[in-house]
């Protein structure tokens, strides 16, 4: 029987270690087709769900002015963050909240009543789900059919100020948390603080990641603004975490790799400028397991971005505004001014295009009650007023290139009457006047004349005039190639073109000669002037000069990585002997013995030239007087040209000069910076330039002169 028994047990033996054979043959098989046949598919399948690639956000680049001062910087704060897994529950990052809000202080204003809820109802989802309890019973039943989404909409709504009453202080500050937390994508950090991050905060966070899954302490930035007054409304604004992408360019810039949350720039400067200034973004892969994120290695570090050198000197920038603030409060000492409330001043390099300072000034009533000045350079580009006589220029130069008017020509400067119209005249009678005089005694009727005869009109004392309308459109074309009425072209978002009237008559037409009718705004009239001085070259306005490459010296600008160049937006095709005339009208209206502007500018050293103007506006239904001047320096070599607007300067029988006293004071620091600034390296006074070295032409101080720069001499009584 043992032998027997015996010779059954290795048949069996043999039997079990066959299947055993069959079985390891199966899986090296399988573990051979799973490794070879389909080894790179499942291992790219095991590195999508286990490690993600995510890109991170890095500074914007700086702004300086073209002195290499820096206006706007980024200035570095600890930081906060959390880095929510794919799959993560809501309540596992509720519970990594509550543990975070023992560990640091969390500012409670942005909760709003919808965060309040969503709280709510995780802390209590028994009460929760009794908001809902008919609801859940009928769908059980069959009798409803609803949505999760519709149900959590539901307890939305039904939760009650008495329940949101519930929640506890401490309670409030976890659901600060809480919100900054998943208010972003999954795998893509979000800043849960980086306000007032306390040392003792950041240490105490940094020992306790381990107890935080997804929770890190980093280095955050924010816009530091150099200049906190000064230009920042053409500065532009960046978004912040909260705002994050516009939503008008949501899918603009998801195209182009930004994350949700990521700070743009939402006008202006930090707008135009935006791919330039945000930078390359980092990349860094999230290694999850589970649903945390345990490491996070970083596979290329970014660029912050690319800094920009502006054309702006804030040095006399800030001078610019500040003399606007104290002419103002000074002028506004004086009778008829309760309507002048703001000033502005576009000063740029003629040849290039250069904007030097674009100051803008309003006085009104701030946040806090309290009257003050107020950042408004923004108005320089997209607020028009009615100009006046300065633009007598243009009007002069369609004359002469029409053909209407040459060299020398004359009208008899007195009142014109046109049939059922009330008077129109210059400030005073002029008599018998020609082009230069025209321009340096700012003569209305040499220039109503003009266009009366462009426009084929016949002028009879008090009778009617039949013209030819086309003249409208002839006029404006013309005064669009100096920039009056359109676009200057300059890089900056928002440009304002100006409001053309729309009625067309005689009188109108006449207005439209002696800058009565359409408006234009400071920065149109400061290209036109440069226009004048460059000789028929419109040049566009830049107020960007370069763009350079990011470096790691703090105090060093990198490589140039694209120079602007000045551009030629066109040239008018006028003869240079009109060009030249003109110039000569404007040195009359700054030196001659009859200039309107000769009180301030007759005996300067930098040679200037330019032309004053007045006009009549409206406000709040009263007729209020706006107060321009335009100029450039020198005269024979302009290197700064400028434009002065002041609206609604005064009204009714009063008149101030605060166009003058500004335009004085503006082109006085310029030329003292020059100075002060070539004397420097040398500590010795530079080298005059021979253009300012000119003698000053011998000029008549009488008090009729005097009178003659403080007179409205624009005004174009009863204007259709």
């Amino acid at each position: 029987m043992m032998k027997k028994k015996k010779s059954h047990v290795p048949f069996r033996l043999n039997i079990l270690f066959f299947a055993v054979f069959l079985l390891f043959s199966a899986l090296i098989l399988r573990l051979g087709v799973v490794q070879i046949v389909h080894g790179e598919k499942f291992q790219k399948e095991v590195e999508k769900t286990e490690n993600e690639t995510v890109n991170l956000p890095v500074p914007r680049g700086k702004i300086y002015d073209k002195n290499g001062n820096v206006i706007v910087d980024n200035k570095a704060l600890n930081a906060i963050t959390y880095t929510r897994a794919k799959g993560t529950k809501q309540e596992d990052v509720l519970e990594i909240a509550e543990t975070l809000a023992t560990l640091i202080e969390m500012k409670t204003e942005k909760v709003t009543e919808r965060d309040l809820k969503d709280f709510w109802i995780l802390k209590n989802p028994d009460k929760a789900e009794g908001k809902v309890e008919q609801e859940m019973m009928k769908i059980k039943d069959g009798e409803l059919e609803l949505s999760d989404k519709e149900i959590y909409k539901l307890q939305i709504d039904r939760i009650t100020e008495e329940d949101l009453k519930q929640i506890t202080e401490p309670e409030l500050e976890v659901a600060a948390i809480f919100r900054e937390m998943t208010k972003g994508y999954a795998l893509v950090p979000q800043i849960v603080k980086n306000d007032n991050v306390t040392p003792e905060e950041y240490a105490v966070v940094s020992e306790n990641l381990e107890h935080l899954p997804g929770v890190n302490t980093t280095t955050d930035w924010v816009r530091d603004y150099k200049y906190e007054y000064t230009l920042k409304s053409i500065l532009g604004r960046i978004s912040d975490t909260d705002e994050g992408l516009p939503g008008d360019k949501l899918d603009y810039y998801l195209a182009r790799g930004y994350n949700r949350n990521d700070r743009v720039g939402l006008s202006y400067l930090e707008e135009q400028y935006e791919s330039v200034l945000h930078g390359q973004k980092a990349k860094v892969e999230n290694v999850i397991k589970g649903n945390a994120v345990q490491e996070t290695i970083v596979i290329s570090e970014g660029q912050r971005g690319s800094d920009l050198v502006l054309t702006i000197d804030m040095e006399l920038q800030q001078a610019v505004e500040q003399i606007i603030e104290d002419q103002m409060l000074a002028t506004k000492q004086k009778g008829g001014t309760q309507y002048l409330d703001r000033a502005f001043v576009v000063m740029m390099n003629p040849k290039t295009g250069e904007i030097l300072s674009m100051a803008g000034k309003v006085y009104a009533r701030g946040e806090d009650g309290k009257m003050g000045f107020q950042d408004y350079a923004l108005g320089t580009m997209n607020a028009a007023y009615e100009m006046g006589s300065t633009v007598k220029g243009a009007t002069m130069l369609t004359g002469y290139d029409t053909g209407v008017i040459d060299i020398g020509s004359r009208y008899y400067d007195s009142p014109v009457k046109i049939k059922d119209t009330p008077v129109k005249k210059s400030w005073k009678d002029l008599g018998d006047t020609n082009d230069l005089k025209a321009l340096e005694m700012s003569s209305n009727i040499y220039m109503f004349k003009t266009f009366l005869d462009l426009a084929g009109g016949h002028y009879v004392p008090g009778q009617s005039i039949s013209i030819d309308y086309d003249a409208f459109r002839t006029v404006r074309n013309y005064f669009g190639q100096f920039g009056l009425g359109v676009k200057t072209g300059i890089d900056l978002p928002g440009e304002a073109t100006g409001f053309p009237g729309s009625q067309l008559n005689p009188g109108l037409l006449m207005d439209l000669a002696i800058g009565q009718y359409d408006t234009y705004t400071t920065l149109q009239l400061a290209q036109y002037v440069s226009t004048i001085a460059n000789d028929g070259y419109r040049m566009q306005p830049k107020i960007v000069r370069e763009i350079h490459q990011p470096t790691m010296d703090e105090n060093e600008l990198g490589p140039i990585q694209k120079p602007f160049e000045p551009t030629v937006l066109n040239k008018l095709d006028i003869d240079q002997k009109y060009f030249n005339r003109v110039q000569q009208g404007f040195k009359l209206v700054y030196q001659g013995s009859r200039g309107t502007a000769r009180g301030s500018f007759a005996r300067k050293p930098y040679n200037a030239a330019g032309k004053t103007g007045t006009a009549q506006s409206f406000i709040n239904g009263v007729e209020a007087v706006n107060s321009t001047l335009v100029g450039y320096a020198p005269f024979d070599n302009p290197e700064v040209a400028f434009a002065v607007v002041i609206p609604y300067a005064y009204f009714g029988k009063s008149s101030n000069n605060m166009n003058l006293t500004v335009g004085e004071a503006i082109l006085d620091k310029y030329f003292e910076l020059k100075q002060t600034r070539a004397a420097k390296p040398q500590q010795e006074t530079p080298d005059t330039d021979s253009d300012t070295q000119q003698e000053t032409p011998d000029t008549d101080s009488d008090s009729d002169t005097q009178q003659e720069t403080a007179a409205d001499e624009d005004e174009a009584q009863g204007t259709e």
